[in-house]
């Protein structure tokens, strides 16, 4: 059985939530018209207050206003990525048609 000193020092993880990217873009509209402070907003609509400020933050990456990759920048090297697996395997499956063919004829 845990002590309470022990279960007061370990808090329960969030679950993981998503939110549409409306509410995200309304979220970071009211943190940067100044209406409510970060702690503020994150409290009144539940995403993490770190979840807020990375969206703030980020936004103003994308608008030009701070230095940063750009949403887009991010989203490339994953997009890369899966084209290059994509394309290995259209490669394979290239081989593997090739030699069936290659015996087939002979």
């Amino acid at each position: 059985m845990m002590s309470i000193m022990e279960s007061m020092g370990k808090k329960r993880p969030r679950p993981r939530r998503s939110f549409t990217p409306e509410f995200k873009a309304e979220i970071v509209e009211l943190c940067r018209r100044g209406d409510r402070s970060v702690g503020q907003v994150a409290k009144d609509f539940d995403p993490t207050g770190t979840a807020v400020r990375d969206r703030v933050r980020q936004a103003e990456v994308d608008a030009g206003e701070r230095d940063g990759l750009t949403s887009n920048e991010r989203e490339e090297p994953a997009r890369l990525r899966r084209e290059n697996r994509r394309l290995r395997e259209d490669v394979e499956i290239l081989k593997r048609a090739t030699a069936f063919f290659a015996t087939e004829t002979r």
